[in-house]
């Protein structure tokens, strides 16, 4: 087809549900029910992937949020958690759930740390606040608190696509450059909207 007589993409309306390994289920329905108060809503057991039609026997489990979207875990029957990414920071790869206020931060933020979870902050991004921990399974997971309105960030969406452009501008000369031989170092950003976490040892 050509993109002209393409349709219109699907209006896509919230997250379904995201799904990642799990040691063991019942270890992962502790702490996502009774610490993170996330009920347990639907399982899938089969021995034989859908998709693929691959043989792999498995638990799918799925737990629900205030919204309707998911969050889901597939056990495998082998103890085993899924291994870290060799080449991204721990911080990297998250998973970020809202809640309403910052007084709810500060309440699970107790929990956690009842149930002898670590859990950084609070942290001020300026349009909202986290925290951040790790899940049974290595997953990082932040709560946020949004500060920013609707208005705030309707106006942030308007520079958006210019500053992601500058960006992608300044990354192609970056690769010329290292092509070249003139630089090793990774490319920075173009400027600094955190000026006050330089030479803080967590982030």
């Amino acid at each position: 087809m050509k993109p002209a007589t393409l349709p219109a993409p699907a209006p896509i309306q919230q997250l379904h549900h995201f799904a990642h390994r799990a040691r063991d289920a019942e270890e992962t329905r502790r702490f996502y029910e009774d610490i993170l108060g996330l009920p347990l809503y639907h399982i899938i057991q089969s021995d034989h992937v859908p998709s693929t039609g691959e043989y792999c026997p498995y638990t799918h489990f799925f737990f629900r949020l205030q919204d309707g979207s998911f969050i889901a875990f597939f056990d495998l029957g082998d103890d085993e958690a899924a291994l870290p990414s060799p080449n991204t920071p721990k911080w990297v790869n998250h998973i970020s759930f809202r809640v309403n206020t910052e007084r709810e931060l500060e309440d699970t933020k107790a929990r956690l740390q009842a149930s002898g979870i670590e859990v950084l902050g609070v942290t001020d991004h300026h349009i909202f606040k986290s925290i951040y921990f790790f899940d049974p399974n290595g997953i990082r997971l932040e709560l946020t608190a949004q500060l920013a309105d609707e208005f705030e960030m309707l106006e942030e969406s308007k520079t958006a696509h210019a500053r992601l452009a500058e960006w992608t501008r300044r990354k192609e000369q970056w690769r010329r450059e290292r092509a070249e031989g003139h630089t090793a170092e990774p490319l920075k950003p173009q400027q600094n909207d955190r000026p006050e976490v330089g030479g803080r040892a967590k982030a």
